[in-house]
């Protein structure tokens, strides 16, 4: 069984974004391969293309609850109930462990102002020590992996 908090965190360090690191971490759950993987949470980054949004590792989570629980039938109003709930319980999980979803807030509260540029910054020992990045990509991973593990077998798609 793959580790997806390790990794993810691995991948992160490796020099993909906190997006694809924890989107790529889970290839062995949602089939897509590294490289497509990386391409498809791409944007994600720095909270949305770098805007400061909601943090990458979310949308990423978020990503994989599609892929694994999302439905596809637009008129199926509970299986829409359904998954949007999923995800909120992601959300609620995460901000109970980190005061926020939201990569400026997150940033903020490790003491670092968010920078207004962007553009992405260069990746070097200084910069994982002072970011939380690192800690929120392996903390995302988990959180998925156990709310993944609660659902039941049979529930597929919930369309």
């Amino acid at each position: 069984m793959i580790d997806h908090a390790q990794a993810a965190q691995r991948l992160f360090l490796q020099g993909y974004n906190c997006a694809q690191a924890v989107f790529c971490a889970f290839a062995d759950v949602t089939g897509y391969d590294i490289g497509a993987s990386a391409r498809m949470s791409s944007s994600f980054g720095g909270g949305l293309g770098r805007l400061r949004e909601t943090c990458g590792v979310v949308s990423a989570a978020a990503l994989v609850l599609g892929i694994v629980k999302g439905y596809d039938d637009p008129t199926d109003y509970e299986a829409k109930k359904r998954h949007y709930a999923l995800v909120r319980e992601y959300a609620a999980r995460f901000r109970a462990k980190h005061e926020s979803i939201r990569c400026r807030d997150l940033l903020t509260l490790a003491g670092i102002r968010p920078e207004s540029s962007g553009e992405p910054e260069q990746r070097d020992e200084a910069f994982y020590r002072r970011r939380p990045c690192p800690r929120l990509v392996y903390d995302a991973a988990l959180l998925l992996d156990e709310l993944l593990r609660e659902m039941p077998a049979e529930e597929g798609p919930a369309s």
